[in-house]
């Protein structure tokens, strides 16, 4: 682990940037930008485009680690060059903004009212290849949909597993059990997703921690115990289809919990910007994200 990283990600003043959209929300994200699908006719095309829209996104001026102390990258991303280095390592050694990779890859059915992951082929070795090339961290998302206790301990036995593999390997894992913004249960299932984690945090050895990505919760300061946890080195906050002014808000009613934000990141940015605009929008943007963080 690299202490510096690490260091910057338990105690820095900001938020993590997620730049990890993936082949089934990649259409949605360009779509946002401007870039509808008479640009691209096939996957590779489309991730070019993608690419070159992260690209901007890392390379802004008011992309910086004085606001954002990481980044959650695609494999995709993790594989190709920013300004003629790998993306992680410009992340760092430029920007100064620690590098995550998404390792899951979607969600299963539906089962008890929640969606644990997919099976992760090749696990090992995309994590060998992400400590080759200087991340520091992963990422991994399932859903919760409903206080289903069988549910949620699916989805939290299945996060431990492969976090353990992860931390085995060099490297900490987000843990990301998602609470639908939806469930009209939100709270109660919440209750069992704290006492789910709980446990098996108190379980982990000395030595073995991890960070947390949870959704903005309805109760405020319900994390708060879990952030204390000597094994968790911090937990972040998804806006879970909040919109920004909602979910800045709903954060800063949680000190502590910092930001995550990945379509509310990019919401307002164009491809048809000019630099000086786009830097603007996302200057405005990372502003009010990193304040909502640091209440």
């Amino acid at each position: 682990m690299n202490e510096q990283q690490a260091e910057q990600m338990r105690h820095g003043a900001g938020f993590i940037a997620a730049l990890d959209q993936s082949g089934g929300s990649t259409p949605k994200a360009l779509a946002g930008y401007g870039v509808g699908p008479e640009r691209y006719s096939n996957d590779a095309e489309m991730f070019d485009l993608v690419h070159a829209m992260r690209t901007r996104v890392i390379t802004s001026k008011s992309f910086t680690s004085e606001r954002i102390i990481g980044a959650i990258l695609f494999e995709r991303t993790m594989d190709g060059q920013i300004e003629g280095r790998p993306t992680a390592e410009y992340l760092w050694e430029v920007k100064h903004v620690v590098p995550f990779l998404k390792v899951d890859k979607g969600l299963a059915d539906e089962e008890h009212r929640a969606r644990v992951m997919k099976p992760i082929p090749g696990l090992d070795d995309l994590l060998a290849r992400a400590v080759e090339a200087g991340i520091f961290g992963t990422k991994m998302r399932s859903v919760i949909l409903a206080a289903d206790p069988e549910g949620v301990r699916a989805v939290v036995e299945q996060q431990f597993e492969i976090a353990e593999r992860i931390i085995a390997a060099g490297l900490v894992p987000i843990i990301e059990p998602e609470v639908d913004i939806h469930a009209t249960d939100k709270a109660k299932a919440e209750e069992l997703l704290v006492a789910s984690l709980t446990e098996r945090l108190d379980a982990l050895s000395e030595g073995a921690d991890v960070m947390l990505k949870v959704s903005i919760p309805t109760v405020d300061g319900l994390y708060s115990y879990l952030m204390k946890h000597p094994r968790v080195m911090r937990v972040v906050a998804l806006s879970g289809g909040y919109e920004r002014e909602d979910a800045n808000a709903r954060l800063a009613r949680n000190p502590g919990l910092i930001a995550s934000f990945s379509r509310a990141l990019l919401e307002g940015l164009s491809d048809g910007q000019s630099q000086e605009e786009f830097d603007a929008v996302l200057a405005a943007t990372a502003e009010s994200v990193y304040e909502a963080s640091i209440a």
